[in-house]
């Protein structure tokens, strides 16, 4: 009867005196490992333009079918390629995080960031547009 309460102050002995393991969250934060899969980023080239051609095969290999994207022909007007994406929507909802998207890219536009702080207040916050998801432009100064 008395061995498991000794048994049990022998561990809480054991750890009391151990270093705590706690991070103070909002100033430190967790260095992710290698291979973390995170907030989705669409990325630009050197030139500052946007990389996606709007192939279309990250919304097909997405095997929760949270990728949407339309397919435009530039004008000269857009900061992008002759074609591009003119609506590109991930739903974080359905989003599983695999990094499928990333593998299917043939122009390496789409990457899996280590962004790992993703909540929100509202369910329609979750459908991140092309604005969300892009890197911004590099600016020259003059």
């Amino acid at each position: 009867m008395i061995r498991p309460f000794v048994i049990g102050f022998a561990t809480t002995l054991k750890h009391l005196f151990r270093k705590p393991v706690t991070v103070n969250y909002p100033e430190q934060k967790l260095p992710m490992f290698p291979k973390y899969r995170g907030k989705q980023v669409l990325m630009r080239d050197e030139n500052g333009l946007e990389k996606c051609v709007a192939c279309g095969l990250c919304a097909v290999a997405c095997p929760a079918d949270a990728i949407y994207l339309e397919a435009a022909e530039n004008d000269g007007t857009i900061m992008a390629g002759p074609r591009y994406a003119s609506t590109y929507q991930i739903h974080k909802t359905r989003c599983i995080f695999c990094g499928y998207c990333e593998e299917a890219c043939p122009v390496s536009a789409i990457f899996m960031g280590k962004d790992y702080e993703l909540a929100v207040y509202s369910r329609d916050d979750f459908i991140w547009d092309k604005q969300d998801l892009l890197v911004p432009a590099a600016t020259t100064a003059q």
